[in-house]
């Protein structure tokens, strides 16, 4: 399908569609999304009793997957995942390997970029209760995957497992909403989104 239709550009679907580019354009995000989720993992709260800090990482792989789009939002916390794995000391506290058992939270992240860009390039993203709503679904991704890896890296059950890697996370995940709902339609705002019609 041509990017013209009748002298008017196709209507963007997330944010970085907004930025002119094509192949180059691509790596540069899914690289820069990766070292934004890496950059804001060192963010980080330790909580008594829990092997799982509190980051700012999973902020950064939910406004990468708005951002970037499902494709290129799976391909840069892909990115981050296997680059953690094979050694870059990019994970919470400069942490790395596969011996983590948060693990299965950054596993999460992958799918949850996914997700999220794909109902940011449905409009997930122009509206603060849209923003609310998507972020959420993208939590829910992340704890589907974390939680049960951590019952299964440390043998233990879910009201543990609750406890120890849901629980405590819940306000913080409250606020990550809160700054997503602010950041996202603000940034449509400000790069001309009023331009262009949500949907169709």
């Amino acid at each position: 399908m041509s990017s013209v239709t009748a002298g008017i550009p196709r209507r963007p679907l997330v944010l970085s569609d907004l930025i002119p580019g094509s192949l180059l354009r691509d790596v540069a995000l899914v690289v820069s999304g990766a070292a934004l989720t890496g950059a804001l993992a060192q963010l980080s709260v330790p909580v008594h009793g829990s092997p799982v800090p509190i980051t700012g990482q999973t902020l950064g792989a939910l406004l990468v997957g708005a951002a970037l789009g499902w494709r290129r939002g799976f391909v840069s916390l892909a990115l981050y995942l296997l680059a953690g794995m094979a050694g870059a000391p990019w994970y919470a506290d400069h942490a790395h390997g596969t011996d983590l058992p948060d693990l299965g939270y950054i596993i999460g992240f992958v799918f949850a970029a996914a997700i999220v860009g794909a109902l940011a390039g449905r409009g997930g993203d122009r509206t603060p209760s849209r923003v609310i709503g998507t972020m959420i679904v993208g939590n829910l991704v992340i704890y589907a995957f974390g939680v049960p890896y951590l019952m299964a890296d440390l043998h233990i059950g879910v009201a543990t497992a609750w406890n120890i890697g849901v629980k405590n996370y819940l306000p913080g995940d409250a606020v990550k909403l809160l700054i997503a709902a602010a950041v996202l339609p603000a940034c449509w705002h400000a790069l001309g989104r009023r331009h262009y019609r949500v949907g169709g």
